[in-house]
């Protein structure tokens, strides 16, 4: 008989299509591609302030939780390095200057929804976001530095300094996925949430595309 998958294995299977489509976004091409700007790599980051700001509450709602609690952990929080660059990129005042997307705002209410009610949709937004930034993170933040000039100011949010070793780390965050008993619903249900997470992600993309046609 053959033994189930690993669970970590199934959800990145059945989660590859609306991650590539994710990717693939004209929005993110441009700007890895340098057909895009330093403007609009603000406007990203501006509107991942407003999502980690509500993934980063949730884990302090989800702390005691047992499940949830096996994948928090200070070495990924992101929302001080955001708040640095953005100070670095637009000002003191930036606080003033930035202001979520529609798509944010129903990104973050998801977001908020199930860090208060769900510790697995808790999860699949944790790891779709962080383990995200650790993997190809690093490879957007090493283009943005080519791109744009940054050093380490202006992506200090790509930059995991407590965490020496990003493959490890995401290898025994998968460990920890595949050792929770998900019951098979629960399985199906996470991997469900994930999609949406990575659809979210789509739609921001093409919202940032929509307003900077718009400011064009």
């Amino acid at each position: 008989m053959a033994q189930p998958i690993p669970f970590s294995q199934a959800l990145r299977e059945r989660t590859r299509g609306v991650h590539q489509e994710s990717e693939g976004a004209v929005f993110m091409q441009d700007l890895m591609s340098g057909r895009g700007s330093r403007d609009d790599y603000i406007m990203l980051l501006s509107q991942h302030y407003f999502i980690y700001e509500a993934l980063e509450e949730a884990a302090q709602w989800m702390a005691a939780d047992p499940v949830a609690t096996r994948f928090i952990s200070p070495k990924l929080t992101r929302l001080p390095a955001i708040e640095t660059d953005l100070e670095f990129l637009l000002g003191e005042e930036w606080r003033e200057r930035v202001a979520p997307l529609p798509s944010t705002l129903r990104y973050t209410a998801r977001i908020r929804e199930v860090g208060r009610t769900w510790p697995g949709g808790f999860v699949a937004h944790h790891y779709t976001r962080y383990l995200g930034d650790l993997s190809g993170g690093q490879i957007i933040r090493t283009l943005l530095q080519r791109q744009y000039g940054f050093e380490t100011n202006g992506v200090g949010f790509y930059l995991f300094a407590d965490i020496a070793k990003p493959k490890l780390f995401k290898d025994t965050y998968r460990d920890e996925l595949d050792a929770v008993e998900w019951t098979d619903e629960e399985r199906d249900r996470v991997i469900g949430e994930v999609a949406l997470a990575f659809r979210f992600n789509t739609e921001l993309f093409d919202d940032l595309a929509t307003a900077k046609a718009a400011a064009a």
